[in-house]
């Protein structure tokens, strides 16, 4: 390991000279090579699309996720004088099934997938998986006896709705029919109150902040972040949050830099 890394250090330093060397025609080249590449601005999502769609690490929170989730509405189960009355709100996309196949392809023909102009097409015809423990989690609620509302900004019109509950049944969640997939009319909050009608929420799911609450929705991130301590009891108990790492308000902040000269070895 030792001279892997001092390897690594000198070829570090032999790149970092070659880079500071006077080598004009190398530099006019790089700078034409640069200017003739097509500029793809969202290419920058790649190591987010990597780290959401392949680490380990995202499929451990995310099973991580269910498991509380589910030892959460064990204890409210057990509170409840009757199951039946309990509800759990979920999320779709990126909570519940998988979109990432659409968002790397997307990003492979230099398409900004955020404008959600593709997004339509892929709930008509696209494959989604379950992310991982979905289906066991959704499974325990239903033979609980809890009800199951799934609350998404998917395309509304009548069309993307009876496909998304196609997909929905096809992958096998539970609880799939026009009532309980309430999709995108009206916001998030006020279909959330449609359930509390009639139902005590016990857990929410999702993977952005205006699936709590919404005080979320469109705010500033400072705003945000703020909102997050104030709400911390939520975090963990009745709210469930999911890692998503391709897309979100976040996405234009601007990065914090440490402000030190940069030294290489």
């Amino acid at each position: 390991m030792f001279h892997n890394r001092l390897a690594r250090r000198l070829m570090l330093g032999l790149t970092a000279s070659a880079l500071l060397a006077p080598d004009l025609t190398a530099t006019a080249a790089l700078a034409q090579d640069a200017a003739q590449m097509p500029q793809c601005q969202v290419r920058e999502f790649a190591m987010g699309l990597r780290y959401q769609q392949q680490s380990a690490e995202v499929r451990a929170l995310q099973l991580q996720a269910y498991a509380l989730a589910k030892a959460n509405l064990q204890a409210a189960i057990a509170k409840a004088e009757d199951p039946a009355k309990l509800a759990v709100v979920t999320d779709l996309d990126e909570t519940a099934i998988d979109n990432t196949p659409l968002l790397v392809r997307d990003m492979r023909e230099c398409h900004v997938y955020d404008t959600w102009d593709t997004w339509g097409d892929w709930e008509l015809h696209g494959k989604p998986n379950a992310i991982p423990g979905a289906l066991e989690f959704f499974d325990f609620a239903d033979k609980a006896g809890v009800a199951i509302y799934y609350v998404s900004d998917r395309f509304g019109e009548p069309e993307n709705k009876a496909a998304t509950i196609a997909t929905l049944k096809e992958l096998g969640f539970p609880q799939v029919s026009d009532d309980h997939v309430l999709l995108y009319g009206t916001s998030k909050v006020e279909r959330r109150a449609v359930v509390a009608k009639d139902h005590q929420i016990v857990l929410l799911l999702g993977d952005t902040l205006h699936d709590f609450d919404g005080a979320f929705h469109k705010a500033a991130t400072e705003a945000k972040r703020a909102a997050v301590d104030e709400n911390a009891a939520h975090f963990g108990a009745d709210w469930i949050v999911f890692p998503n790492a391709t897309y979100g308000e976040w996405s234009e902040a601007p990065l914090a830099a440490w402000d030190a000269a940069l030294k290489v070895e």
